[in-house]
């Protein structure tokens, strides 16, 4: 072995190419085990180029004629294999005879002519037989086989561009630029030794490095064209450092290129503002090397435009789209949605918050504790989201809250040990609601493309929510189109029955002999037809009352709807405040009371139960309380289905009472409140607005409805 080898800086550049060349068919051989013709092709010429590049080392290391031949031999290798994958390239598609598609890319004599300069490769001289001489006459000319496949090589590549479809030209380019750059250098190594009639030292010791240029050029080809049918991967974090240092190589031979020039050309200053621009290169170098954000940024360019993305999109799409389809007996639409979104980042459980009024609110959970407080759209979580539509890393934001402007997390998530992800659901530009995400079964990096595939996820399911939210509402006023058909009907009968007592009226005057029975008859019989007039009125005008709101006692209502409850088997409690005025509608608020009292004597019916209705007065309101101990309700009925319509716990009720007596009493300004357990019993409390014109004399009544 020659001492001086490993100062030498051919051996260090053949040594880099050889193994780099190595490395690389070994990642296509694993890649191409599946693959066709055009994987076999660019994995033989890749490993040619190993094979050359650890003879020239071999030649470097012993000098040995034989090394030197082995040499000559697999460069001669490696170059046809590169032909022959261009020419691969270059062919027409499919359909034509094998040796048809060839002629149409060459004519014969390309092919012999090709033939011949790489044979008579093999005579190039070594090095070390023109040590700084020249060579005489006709040895000058062994050089030329080289020059001829340089051009050669040239010519294909440009072939091989202008041959390829213009939309297809992206996939092909890197590789005419490597390829090209390395026939390129050819050409200058060996028009060089023709012209000075040896081969130039410094140009033989670059051309291994050089050569090995062409890996990434050719590995980013490969990732761009799946027909080559090569499933080619390389470690990110690889790349990503590799070309963290390839940038910072080419930083500083331009550093260096500039202090040379400096130094040329500036006279006794010269060496040291080179120094200086040395110093100063080297140190902003450092800082744009130990920037976080730098290295974020190039990780996430090299992600992007050097690899196949993470994720197989197809996959997770049909997977998605399967889990909000499927109909789970244990999982309502509400958990799907929540369970299709942990998938993607195998998460366990999570919460989903949907836009209410005003705020948002949890309606729906898995697989984590239930969350009762409401978020307001103005408050720091929503406006955030609303603003930024970020899905956003709690774990990242503990550590970097500046990342995250603007945000800060309510109370409720704090409380949610187990918070990971935030996602928000935006449909259209609206926000519908958001996500939260319960930390994945395996430790997961939230990258941007975790980030981008959620955020695309979570459009797709507020897309999905909003479509059911509004075939809900979509059901819900065909039901009240049917309801008002049925209430036709009922006009129909109410009709029917005023013209039948109108009849009665007219003919009970004839009994004027029993003056007692005249004025009980048809005191009974008005009040029965007023009855019946408004509820037709009722019927036909909807459910606002035609006349405003008036001064109505609440004792006297209760005691009568105590009386009218009478032969029921649960006896009602009356304990009432006397002379306490609300403002309302005695009708209406008859009905309302009325149908809290019987749903209490529905729940404690055979059960030996009670039933107590209280009248007081809370400050400026008062408030009907209507308590029982029967069967109760559970939460989740109460805040979710109590107060919307067609509702209801009873096996034979249509659920429009309670609905209805909710809207007329927040119409007048009051509010219904319901606390209620099951098999603990139910309070319901209506709250009205007082009026103190029974203990305070007549005073202006406010309009409410």
């Amino acid at each position: 072995m020659n001492p001086d080898a490993f100062t030498n800086p051919a051996v260090w550049s053949y040594g880099l190419a050889a193994l780099a060349f190595a490395a690389f068919a070994l990642q296509l051989t694993l890649g191409a085990r599946k693959g066709g013709f055009h994987a076999r092709v660019l994995v033989a010429a890749v490993a040619a180029s190993a094979l050359w590049a650890a003879g020239a080392l071999a030649f470097e290391l012993f000098g040995g004629a034989w090394q030197w031949f082995a040499a000559k031999l697999f460069d001669v290798a490696r170059i046809g294999g590169w032909f022959a994958f261009v020419l691969l390239l270059s062919a027409p598609a499919a359909g034509a005879a094998a040796g048809d598609r060839m002629r149409n890319v060459a004519p014969p004599w390309f092919f012999v002519l090709a033939a011949a300069l790489l044979l008579a490769n093999l005579a190039l001289p070594m090095p070390a037989a023109l040590p700084g001489g020249s060579a005489a006459g006709d040895e000058a000319l062994r050089f030329a086989p080289g020059l001829g496949l340089a051009i050669l090589g040239l010519v294909l590549a440009e072939q091989l561009y202008r041959r390829t479809p213009e939309l297809g030209r992206w996939g092909v380019k890197p590789l005419v630029i490597g390829l090209g750059g390395m026939f390129a250098f050819d050409l200058l190594l060996f028009s060089d030794a023709m012209l000075f009639r040896r081969l130039d030292p410094d140009l033989w010791a670059a051309r291994g490095i050089v050569h090995a240029l062409v890996i990434p050029f050719a590995a980013v080809a490969t990732a761009r064209n799946t027909a080559w049918t090569i499933d080619l991967h390389v470690s990110r974090g690889v790349v990503m450092h590799s070309t963290a240092l390839l940038l910072s190589g080419i930083y500083l031979l331009a550093m260096a290129a500039a202090g040379y020039y400096v130094r040329f050309f500036g006279g006794s200053w010269g060496k040291m503002l080179q120094v200086a621009l040395l110093f100063g290169a080297a140190l902003l170098l450092a800082l744009v090397v130990f920037s976080g954000q730098f290295r974020a940024r190039l990780r996430i360019f090299v992600s992007k435009h050097f690899f196949s993305y993470r994720f197989d999109y197809r996959e997770e799409w049909l997977r998605f789209t399967h889990t909000l389809s499927a109909r789970n007996p244990h999982l309502g639409l509400q958990e799907l949605c929540i369970k299709a979104l942990a998938d993607l980042v195998e998460s366990s459980a999570g919460v989903l918050w949907m836009a209410d009024g005003d705020g948002f609110r949890q309606i729906a959970r898995w697989n984590l504790p239930e969350v009762h407080a409401t978020e307001p759209r103005d408050g720091a979580l929503a406006s955030f989201l609303a603003r930024t539509g970020w899905v956003i890393d709690l774990r990242e934001y503990s550590d970097s809250p500046e990342r995250y402007p603007g945000l800060v997390p309510p109370e409720w998530l704090g409380a949610l040990r187990e918070a990971w992800l935030v996602v928000p659901l935006v449909s259209a530009t609206d926000a519908v609601g958001f996500v939260v995400l319960a930390r994945p079964r395996a430790p997961m990096k939230v990258d941007w493309e975790v980030r981008d595939l959620l955020k695309t996820a979570g459009r797709q399911a507020a897309s999905y929510l909003s479509q059911i939210r509004a075939t809900e509402q979509l059901l819900e006023a065909r039901k009240f189109d049917a309801f008002n058909r049925m209430s036709a009907f009922v006009v129909h009968d109410l009709k029917n029955l005023v013209a039948q007592l109108s009849l009665l009226l007219k003919n009970a005057e004839r009994h004027r002999g029993n003056p007692e029975f005249q004025r009980d008859a048809l005191e009974t019989v008005e009040h029965v037809t007023q009855r019946m007039n408004a509820i037709m009125l009722q019927l036909r005008t909807g459910t606002t009352p035609v006349d405003g709101p008036k001064p109505v006692e609440l004792a006297a209502l209760v005691r009568q709807i105590q009386r009218a409850k009478s032969g029921e088997r649960t006896a009602v409690t009356v304990e009432a405040a006397a002379d306490l005025h609300a403002l309302g509608h005695e009708d209406r608020l008859e009905r309302v009371i009325g149908h809290l009292v019987q749903n209490a004597l529905d729940a404690t019916a055979g059960e030996g139960g009670k039933v107590v209705v209280r009248v007081v007065r809370d400050g400026a309101n008062a408030v009907v309380e209507v308590a029982d101990d029967g069967v109760g309700m559970t939460p989740e009925f109460v805040r979710d289905r109590l107060f919307k319509p067609f509702q209801t716990t009873k096996p034979h009720g249509m659920g429009i009472g309670i609905y209805e007596s909710f809207q007329y009493v927040t119409a007048l300004g009051g509010r219904i409140l319901v606390d209620s357990a099951p098999g603990v019993g139910t309070k319901v409390r209506v709250s009205l607005p007082a009026s103190d014109v029974g203990a305070a004399g007549r005073e202006s009544l406010r309009e409410v409805a």
